[in-house]
């Protein structure tokens, strides 16, 4: 049994001292939900170390479980006993996806590829995230759904007459790219998906290293398109999954917002479809360096980070970023409101869809911070000022772990304490963030 890090719900930043240290963020949440997924599917037990210790991931290994996957835990290694690609179980009940939109729509494709019917659902937020962009793609291959308006919860229909597919995605989605692959390795010939750009390839390099017959050149602009061929056995695998740099971005961040900070983040996946928000502070002057980098064995880039404090200026992101930072945002939002001058960060349409409407959550969090933010459009238009951020309000997160921890980590530099309401969302990635950032120097306590 993992023991959970229990964070309280209402928490309050106070002006915090310089961060000192180094750290090691949890394991990589996309690439977690995707190894416990792929290893269920492969024929042999898996064995994956580092894995994310986070509610959403646990969600999915309960998740497995109620297919009938045998999942142990022995000195932190999970071992999957993988039951090949049509060994799933009816679940005896409802999967609960709790708040993670990835574990339900990956999961989506892995059960319309098999031969079982399951009914999904999930926590009030993930109840109104839309379904449908897995859903329609889906359908064309043979899979039949039943919900309300393409939300959960809805039961899937899988089946093992699973028709190809050549898909021509209107948006770029890691989450609708991997659904749409696993139903096609049960698809009698080759499944084609062709997206308007590239988005994260973690699906792409796990299941090439589990086996599969899949072919994919990970284009950095221009249309990206990936080829899956059905028929072929996964093979089990050795999976070490490296930091995640979603969660490693608000201690980054952090450093370079707190005076007289100096740390190292260590053992950091930099793949290049994640490491926009690395690439973006570098551009707004920050002193970030890449040390010990190395190629795992399923092709992602690893390597330590060193931060430093930096007087950052505003700068322009254009949309080509949004898929390669989506998830960063909200704390890049917060290096903005203390960088100098004017940041416009361009479409951000796919941040209403997220844990909350966090384009409008980073918007009017800032604003009563006494940041002036603004939209045009999809866009946000941050103008930083450091002097103008006067703390001593309560932001409600909406329960959403992301804009809980971009909030508390502007507290530690605004002039009176900012409260958060709803932070134990952030077990849901990060369960350890509030003591290992405490450790480094920031003053995070609870309400009394």
């Amino acid at each position: 049994m993992i023991k959970k890090n229990i964070i309280k719900n209402n928490l309050v930043s106070h002006g915090s001292r310089r961060l000192k240290g180094i750290i090691t963020p949890p394991g990589d949440k996309s690439i977690s939900h995707r190894a416990l997924l792929f290893s269920s599917l492969a024929l042999g037990k898996s064995e994956i170390s580092n894995l994310l210790h986070s509610e959403d991931v646990l969600n999915m290994v309960k998740a497995l479980k109620l297919l009938g996957i045998k999942i142990t835990k022995k000195n932190n290694i999970f071992y999957v006993n993988g039951s090949g690609l049509t060994g799933f179980n009816i679940p005896d009940k409802h999967i609960n996806c709790g708040n993670s939109g990835t574990l339900a729509r990956i999961l989506i494709g892995a059960i319309g590829g098999s031969k079982i019917f399951a009914t999904l659902t999930g926590d009030e937020s993930l109840r109104t995230r839309p379904m449908n962009r897995v859903i329609k793609p889906l359908e064309k291959m043979g899979i039949n759904f039943n919900s309300s308006n393409g939300l959960l919860p809805l039961i899937v229909y899988g089946t093992n007459e699973i028709l190809p597919i050549k898909y021509n995605s209107p948006i770029s989605s890691a989450q609708v790219k991997t659904s749409i692959l696993l139903a096609g390795l049960n698809a009698r010939g080759t499944s084609e998906i062709i997206e308007p750009y590239t988005s994260r390839d973690h699906s792409e390099n796990l299941l090439k290293y589990f086996g599969a017959n899949i072919k994919y050149n990970s284009k950095t602009s221009g249309k990206n398109k990936v080829l899956i061929t059905g028929g072929n056995i996964l093979k089990s695998c050795s999976i070490e999954i490296p930091g995640d740099i979603s969660s490693a971005a608000f201690i980054i961040v952090a450093a370079i917002i707190i005076p007289g900070s100096d740390i190292i983040v260590k053992n950091v996946g930099i793949n290049y479809f994640r490491k926009g928000i690395i690439e973006a502070l570098e551009k707004m002057g920050a002193k970030i360096s890449i040390e010990n980098k190395f190629t795992n064995n399923f092709n992602e880039p690893v390597a330590d980070i060193s931060v430093k404090y930096s007087k950052i200026k505003g700068i322009t992101l254009d949309s080509t970023y949004s898929s390669r930072l989506i998830d960063e945002y909200p704390i890049l939002a917060i290096a903005a409101a203390v960088a100098s001058g004017k940041s416009v960060f361009k479409g951000l349409s796919e941040l209403r869809h997220k844990e909350s409407d966090r384009f409008n959550g980073i918007i009017d969090g800032l604003k009563a911070s006494g940041i002036k933010a603004e939209a045009k459009n999809d866009d946000i238009i941050i103008y930083g000022n450091l002097s103008s951020i006067k703390g001593g309000i309560t932001i409600n997160c909406q329960y959403d772990h992301r804009i809980a921890m971009s909030f508390l980590v502007l507290g530690a530099i605004a002039k009176n304490p900012i409260k958060v309401i709803g932070c134990n969302s952030i077990s849901t990635s990060y369960p350890n963030f509030i003591s290992e950032l405490n450790n480094m120097g920031t003053k995070i306590r609870n309400e009394k």
